[in-house]
């Protein structure tokens, strides 16, 4: 089943390539299952759609858990900008107190 949510996901980024969620989709089936493309899509998605807000969470959360505190934190940092000029309270929310986590631990 996940093999063919992949074909039919990456064949959508090949035919939709302006469409950001097929790319966001494509990145979530490989969280946990294949970390690196999975951050290869969403890398693409922060340079190509800065705008979709979903992605900042799951790439800085990324980078976070492989210990590269500084892109973790400027994506964060970016993301919580983004959210606060978009109105988006959830997820300010959200990045915020998932950013504080990660600070929290890289103290330790």
């Amino acid at each position: 089943m996940q093999a063919e949510r992949l074909k039919i996901l990456s064949e959508l980024v090949e035919t939709e390539p302006e469409e950001p969620f097929n790319r966001y989709a494509l990145a979530m089936e490989y969280i946990g299952k294949d970390t690196a493309e999975a951050l290869k899509h969403l890398e693409v998605l922060l340079i190509d759609f800065p705008e979709y807000l979903a992605t900042y969470y799951q790439a800085a959360a990324i980078y976070a858990e492989q210990d590269e505190e500084e892109k973790a934190a400027a994506v964060f940092e970016k993301g919580i900008i983004l959210a606060a000029k978009q109105g988006n309270d959830k997820i300010l929310k959200e990045l915020k107190g998932a950013f504080k986590m990660y600070k929290d631990e890289w103290e330790m």
